[in-house]
């Protein structure tokens, strides 16, 4: 089922900082938004908010008729499966296979024991494949996810997220250490997925080309408060500089990784 996610004034404060302050968005289902913003505009905690990784300190978040900031215990735990966050570091473990780096985004769906003894069904592995499949990495399965590319292990992250059943996928600068053509097979496919399941996806980006070319929102950050919300259109280097100044805009559009001469271009072959 598909629903609005919507922040009503949220905050959250570490001491004295206001690291999120008093941010209101309503975000449609289906949306692709681009959250962007220079390090410490309150990207990151925004997004551990949603997913209430972190509690807010004022606001209310809901999605559809249910208010997130009342969860607790079972059903937080469904809301966190139901949200799945990307991470740039990826967070896989190394020494297993892709096809169980995969399998374990099911772990919430087990009891303790078959938890512990990783014990998946043939449904459950055959979901697993289609997802890797989806992203380009099903020959990847049976090799150790350690040995493969920072690209490679993002999209084996995104496969974990979608054998998740999500709901909404939230996505932490998952481009921020890839050189620009494995930023541009994850951005191709957080947008696949995106367009073909109507999956809401929101991403933080530190990188202007990357907003613009596959947001269809982009809401901008700065100091915790939101100071702009539209189209990619509407986003001109102008605005930019109003917001950030001419040294973030220079910041911004001097980001090591960007996509800007690959969007809209077919990457180029994938390392075996």
């Amino acid at each position: 089922m598909t629903a609005a996610l919507i922040l009503n004034a949220v905050s959250r404060h570490f001491g004295n900082t206001k690291a999120v302050d008093s941010v209101s968005l309503s975000i449609q289902p289906g949306q692709f938004v681009g959250v962007i913003g220079r390090s410490g505009a309150g990207k990151s905690t925004m997004l551990r908010l949603i997913n209430r990784l972190i509690d807010p300190t004022a606001g209310s978040i809901s999605f559809g008729a249910t208010d997130i900031t009342a969860l607790k215990g079972k059903a937080l735990r469904d809301w966190r499966r139901d949200c799945a966050m990307i991470f740039q570091q990826f967070n896989l473990v190394d020494r297993l296979d892709v096809l169980t780096n995969v399998l374990i985004g099911r772990l919430a769906e087990h009891g303790f024991a078959s938890s512990m003894a990783m014990r998946f069904s043939d449904a459950e592995r055959t979901m697993a494949i289609q997802a890797l499949d989806r992203l380009d990495m099903a020959p990847k399965a049976l090799q150790r996810a350690g040995t493969l590319s920072g690209g490679q292990q993002q999209r084996v992250a995104i496969a974990r997220a979608l054998v998740q059943k999500l709901r909404i996928m939230l996505a932490d600068e998952p481009i921020a250490s890839l050189d620009p053509g494995n930023a541009t097979r994850v951005m191709e496919a957080l947008r696949s997925i995106n367009s073909e399941d109507g999956l809401t996806v929101l991403v933080n980006l530190h990188t202007l080309d990357t907003a613009r070319a596959y947001c269809d929102r982009i809401v901008a950050m700065r100091f915790g408060r939101v100071m702009f919300d539209g189209t990619a259109a509407q986003l001109t280097d102008d605005v930019v500089r109003d917001i950030y100044g001419s040294d973030g805009l220079a910041e911004f559009n001097e980001a090591v990784t960007s996509t800007s001469i690959k969007a809209g271009a077919h990457p180029a072959p994938i390392p075996a």
